[in-house]
């Protein structure tokens, strides 16, 4: 991921069968974040080399970057979604992890609207928070997607 800067969320796009969808998910990403507070900084890959690419493939690919915790995968799901939900994955696996407990707070998978990229990316640079943060809101809403802390 060549050019991100270390403070920005990177986004990686894989679904190209609407470009409509996608089109709504970048507004959305681009929008000033945190009650209006903030200006987004977003890294998004838009390459159809990672079209139909799986969230280990994704993980694999940015594991070099030891800045990176999280990485959000616009997929086939995000742009079904009336959230335009994408997946937000820790950038760690099992087998990084000491054990399953560790890999339960570090690790894992869940969906978040757009809007709530900025603060997952943000928490998890500064430490703020863990993912297990990330998923126990996610898991506090109806659908299962994160939104905001």
């Amino acid at each position: 991921m060549s050019g991100r800067d270390a403070f920005a969320a990177l986004v990686i796009r894989t679904d190209y069968s609407d470009d409509t969808a996608w089109q709504a998910v970048r507004a959305e990403l681009l929008q000033p974040w945190g009650d209006g507070d903030y200006e987004p900084v977003v890294h998004i890959v838009d390459d159809p080399t990672w079209a139909e690419a799986a969230a280990d493939e994704v993980i694999s690919a940015v594991s070099a970057d030891e800045d990176l915790s999280v990485v959000f995968v616009a997929d086939r799901a995000t742009m079904l979604s009336r959230h335009r939900a994408l997946l937000a994955v820790a950038v760690l696996t099992r087998a990084e992890c000491a054990s399953d407990e560790e890999f339960d707070v570090y690790g894992g998978a869940v969906r978040t609207v757009p809007a709530g990229v900025h603060d997952i990316h943000a928490n998890l640079a500064i430490a703020n928070l863990d993912f297990a943060d990330v998923l126990e809101s996610a898991r506090s809403t109806p659908e299962g997607v994160f939104r905001s802390f």
